[in-house]
């Protein structure tokens, strides 16, 4: 991990244990307003460094096993590594690497995809020791909700403190709602859904006296470079936004109150911004302490103001800690080179993956038209209005390449066209003004032109392979495994990802079943305790399903009703001539023999033979009804076992260590 006089040190999810006492926490806050007083005293007198432009990366990881699921392995691998690089995340199953910043010229492009590979190599290879692999991707496929339980987070307290005070800021549960293609909506009780995130974070320096205009055009130009970079579509195999990470990550760590939002106007933490800045970077420090609580604060003991009137340096590490828990995408971050202090932009929403040279590719695309915009329109907040810039954000999240933008002079236009005919170029320009080697930004950006030709980003790629692999008569979770097994193989090649193969099919074998989360039916058809039998027996052949659980209106199981017991039911009533005012409730099975998602696949086999039942609802955490198992399902992935093993054919873990 970087140290403390890196520009690319990082500032994200908690760094120090919590305050343990209002005493505490009344120091910390001084010591913040302190930082903050003096960071404004460093810009005005000029002392923020501005002789030298620098870049600095931050890289996240998944680790997964190998069925292509999240491993929980980070503290073994970083035991394993001894690397100063390395660094744990939220959950287990994560890393995050800090590359070493390095001077805005030359040959910077090539040195960042050397240092990058290196970091993912050096990964591999610990990862390989535990039968292991990482990949790169903005939510890795395979993720399921057991892996967002607090089972799989890192256990150190910084980790539990940053979850125990948001949640109980949230005072209720985290609810998440995504429409995309697909729907998502569920309910959750921690913020460990922020786990299932990785970025590539990119940091640029810049001078005190030139952060307003860059940091306004970071903000300017984010709508279009994001759509050129998405890379997220998928979240528990739903096709979502083309970069789901936009909205999972606000509203998986949203600690505001239902209350607070209904009757307030206040922003999440995580988010693009309100406003152009207008003074300095002061000003984004200045309304991050005002609108938000310090969630880990605990103070060091420094006294800024006092360190700057003897002519040294200040930390600012009160200020930095609160910095590290408000998730701007574009957030303005404060650190000391050789002993000089600096400020820099870090840019937080392009994702992991597809591939290293992807990554460097989005950050030549990002740094150039930082610098290009800026030579070319000078402070644009007198040119749009913020709101529109924000929009565009949004809109590149959710349709990716295919999104419209509202740009300057008041036209609309498609990503496509804007990235093509303007703003490619103009990144080109910047790249070249600041001495970047030309055969660097002929080889990223034209890695970036054709992907935009060929509309083909990670996220399209993704989804289209999704739709291949979901022609197969898989469960979700075997085709999410087939997808990941898929981007890792491709990822070793060192192809960007608009040259990348579709799947003709998963290559399943069946391996990927441990638990019955993995197999389970999730598309359930259920009927309600007082209905008549007769929508349970249409239900059953309109569906062609033996099984339909009958639910409350909480969604509790309270029964379950079989293909044989509603025919003997409907037989006898058809003998004895009775009119059909039977309901559900009358003839269902209430003695239902049930699972948990977490619960062993054999161990449910061996359940359903011994009691001598066709199936077993799984039941969540909260008692609602999750999934059906049933002899259908079991059959499935026993099918692709019985030919391998009848034809002794091997199975093909392709890419795999």
């Amino acid at each position: 991990m970087g140290g403390p006089t890196t520009p690319n040190e990082p500032e994200g999810r908690g760094t120090s244990p919590a305050a343990t006492d209002d005493g505490q926490h009344r120091e910390f806050t001084r010591e913040l307003l302190r930082d903050l007083h003096a960071l404004e005293r460093m810009v005005l007198d000029d002392q923020i460094e501005s002789d030298i432009r620098r870049i600095g990366a931050e890289q996240e990881l998944f680790i997964v096993d190998g069925d292509w699921m999240p491993a929980a392995l980070s503290m073994q691998l970083i035991g394993d590594l001894d690397d100063g690089r390395f660094t744990t995340e939220l959950a287990q199953y994560n890393l995050e690497a800090n590359l070493e910043p390095m001077a805005f010229e030359g040959s910077c492009l090539a040195r960042l995809e050397d240092q990058l590979q290196d970091v993912v190599d050096t990964a591999e290879s610990a990862a390989n020791r535990h039968g292991a692999a990482i990949v790169l991707a903005g939510i890795l496929p395979t993720l399921t909700r057991r892996h967002c339980s607090l089972d799989f987070i890192t256990p150190t307290d910084r980790y539990h403190q940053l979850n125990d005070t948001m949640t109980r800021f949230r005072r209720g549960p985290y609810d998440l709602r995504i429409k995309g293609r697909d729907e998502m909506m569920l309910r959750h009780d921690n913020v460990m859904l922020e786990a299932c995130n990785t970025s590539f974070q990119v940091h640029l320096q810049v001078s005190g006296n030139d952060f307003v205009r860059r940091y306004n055009v970071a903000q300017l130009i984010s709508g279009p470079a994001l759509a050129a970079m998405t890379n997220s579509p998928l979240l528990f195999d739903r096709q979502l936004w083309s970069e789901t990470r936009i909205a999972l990550f606000q509203q998986g760590t949203d600690d505001r109150s239902q209350h607070l939002t209904s009757v307030r106007s206040c922003p999440p933490r995580v988010s693009f911004g309100s406003r152009w800045l207008e003074r300095s970077a002061v000003e984004v420090f200045e309304e991050d302490i005002a609108r938000f609580r310090t969630i880990i604060g605990q103070g060091r003991g420094e006294n800024a103001i006092a360190e700057l009137a003897a002519g040294r340096v200040p930390k600012l590490l009160a200020l930095r800690q609160h910095n590290g828990t408000v998730y701007r995408w574009n957030r303005p971050c404060y650190g000391i080179s050789d002993g000089k202090p600096h400020l820099r932009i870090e840019c937080r929403y392009i994702p992991a993956g597809p591939s290293v040279v992807d990554e460097v590719a989005n950050a030549a695309l990002w740094l150039g038209l930082i610098h290009g915009a800026t030579e070319k329109f000078g402070d644009p907040a007198r040119l749009m209005p913020f709101g529109v810039v924000r929009s565009n954000f949004l809109s590149a999240a959710r349709s990716g390449l295919a999104a419209q933008f509202f740009w300057l002079g008041g036209k609309q236009i498609t990503a496509q066209e804007l990235l093509l005919q303007e703003l490619i170029p103009l990144a080109r320009a910047g790249l070249r003004s600041t001495g970047c080697d030309s055969l660097d930004i002929d080889r990223y950006l034209g890695i970036i032109e054709e992907r935009v030709t060929a509309r083909c980003t990670g996220a399209h790629w993704l989804t289209r392979a999704h739709d291949a692999l979901s022609d197969d008569d898989e469960a979700p979770i075997a085709r999410a495994a087939g997808l990941v097994r898929m981007v890792h193989s491709q990822q070793q090649t060192g192809e960007p990802v608009h040259r990348w193969p579709l799947p003709a099919n998963s290559g399943s074998t069946g391996s990927h079943v441990s638990t019955v989360d993995q197999i389970m039916t999730t598309d359930l058809f259920t009927v309600r305790p007082d209905e008549l039998i007769h929508l349970a027996a249409h239900v059953m052949d309109w569906k062609h399903v033996r099984h339909v659980p009958v639910e409350d209106d909480d969604q509790q199981l309270v029964g379950l009703i079989s293909h044989r017991l509603l025919l003997r039911v409907l037989a006898h009533q058809a003998t004895a001539g009775e009119s059909c005012t039977t309901r559900a409730r009358d003839i269902m099975t209430t003695d239902v023999v049930s699972v948990r998602p977490g619960t062993p696949t054999l161990d449910a086999i061996n359940l359903m033979r011994e009691r001598g039942i066709s199936c077993v609802p799984v039941i969540g955490d909260e008692g609602e009804l999750v999934g059906i198992v049933t002899e259908r399902d079991i059959a499935r992935i026993a099918t692709p076992l019985i030919r391998d093993f009848l034809t002794k054919k091997p199975r093909d873990n392709a890419g795999h260590p």
